[in-house]
């Protein structure tokens, strides 16, 4: 999932310990290997819209980033003896929907989707990270991490907004329209995994920790938004 670590936008940590056996790792594991073939798949697709052979390759690296993170999962999952297409089921509505409500029309608007919006879900993961055992906050930290692509991603953004107000506004509506669609499919996915929800609420204390989260996801969003010209 490309774009900068929460911890370089000041997401802060969070306290407590989930078991390497808590049921909700495997649908943690599941739910972000779900969201890495997703994007592998959207990434190949996206290509073409770039209009340059540089962009076209760019692409093309991110969507094999996705594919290697995919591959750490569907490992972690049967080390633990679980096929990570029967795991990866129950959340395929829930992205899929989320996918087929925010699908760019655009280069610009794939750009900023793969920025923004495949940052609020790595904040979101990163947070419960830092709760959970160390050999479990590994596979969940290296699938998040950052990557070079970013650099290309920003230049890309900024380049285009400065030269153009309409297609500067026109974005900044659309990273408002992302972070409220991650937002609501973050909840819709808790709602429908006990095993997952009781994961969260471990990791952040009580629901009063989870809207703090959603809350420090917004700042880290907005930095986000002005570190691409959209602030």
């Amino acid at each position: 999932m490309g774009a900068d670590t929460s911890a370089a936008l000041g997401v802060s940590e969070v306290s407590g310990k989930v078991a390497a056996d808590d049921p909700g790792v495997i649908d943690l594991f599941a739910v972000l290997a779900y969201g890495e073939i997703s994007a592998f798949y959207r990434l190949a697709e996206e290509a073409k819209l770039s209009p340059t052979l540089r962009g076209k390759v760019a692409v093309a690296k991110m969507a094999g980033a996705e594919m290697d993170h995919f591959k750490t999962l569907e490992q972690a999952l049967a080390a633990r003896g679980v096929d990570v297409f029967d795991a990866m089921a129950p959340f395929v509505r829930a992205l899929d929907a989320y996918h087929a409500s925010t699908d760019p029309s655009t280069w610009l608007e794939s750009m900023v989707k793969f920025y923004v919006g495949d940052g609020i879900a790595a904040d979101f993961y990163t947070e419960i990270a830092d709760a959970l055992a160390p050999e479990v906050s590994e596979v969940v930290r290296d699938v998040l991490a950052e990557t070079s692509h970013s650099e290309f991603v920003v230049e890309e953004v900024r380049t285009a907004v400065a030269q153009n107000r309409s297609e500067r506004d026109r974005l900044t509506l659309w990273g408002r329209r992302l972070l409220g669609e991650a937002i609501t499919q973050a909840q819709y996915v808790m709602a429908q995994r006990d095993e997952l929800t009781d994961l969260v609420l471990t990791a952040t204390g009580d629901l009063n920790g989870i809207a703090t989260l959603f809350e420090r996801m917004q700042n880290s969003h907005a930095e986000r938004m002005a570190v691409l010209g959209l602030g």
